[in-house]
């Protein structure tokens, strides 16, 4: 991508809209699984660029404690999976949007623990405030799309426990994201971004994140 094109404007807005609409979502039954939605909100970082939003979770959690991992949850009874990332995003980083800044939904995603996760795409805004819930965020990051477009990243590495490959994105210097939320980020960065029809679903996880 040309470094114009990693500019938050609604010119990005357009394109990301116009690949999302493109795209052909994969549904999957949910019988038997945990439900849940995640939010890939889309925001600017300080310098204009597009970013997406990762957390932190803080150490305290019982379950994937210090990980990193989109905004979501389990979907409560009687919403729609649009509903639940929404609520989960403001209850994790006190960001209210509403069902208008939704841009599009990607394939469904299950989990070796049990959920089958719809990963929900939305725009930020450029004024987006943020705020850690302490309960369960430790830090709110800003992931740049020149980032997820790093070179060398994603990278599929085989596991002897799985015949799914093992997807990590890579961040930083020393820091990687991991399935679930590493394959839905992919995932969003060859449709969204690229326009690409690329499926996740045999994206495995790491052993680590079974549980």
């Amino acid at each position: 991508m040309e470094d114009t094109h990693y500019r938050y404007d609604e010119a990005m807005r357009a394109r990301i809209a116009a690949n999302l609409d493109g795209f052909k979502r994969s549904r999957a039954s949910t019988e038997g699984l945990k439900h849940a939605a995640v939010a890939i909100t889309l925001v600017c970082d300080d310098q204009g660029e597009g970013a997406y939003v990762l957390t932190r979770r803080t150490p305290r959690l019982n379950s994937h404690a210090g990980q990193f991992a989109l905004p979501g949850g389990r979907i409560d009874e009687g919403e729609t999976p649009i509903e639940g990332a929404l609520r989960e995003l403001r209850e994790e980083v006190n960001l209210r949007l509403g069902e208008e800044a939704v841009m599009g939904v990607l394939d469904d995603y299950q989990t070796q623990s049990g959920y089958l996760i719809t990963p929900i795409v939305v725009w930020g805004g450029i004024d987006a405030r943020m705020e850690a819930n302490p309960q369960e965020v430790a830090r709110i990051h800003r992931i740049t799309f020149r980032e997820l477009n790093r070179p060398g990243s994603p990278e599929f590495v085989d596991i002897p426990e799985s015949e799914r490959p093992v997807i990590r994105l890579l961040m930083g210097d020393d820091d990687a994201l991991h399935a679930p939320s590493a394959a839905m980020v992919y995932q969003f960065r060859e449709v969204g971004l690229h326009g690409r029809q690329t499926r996740v679903a045999h994206l495995g996880e790491p052993v680590w994140a079974w549980r």
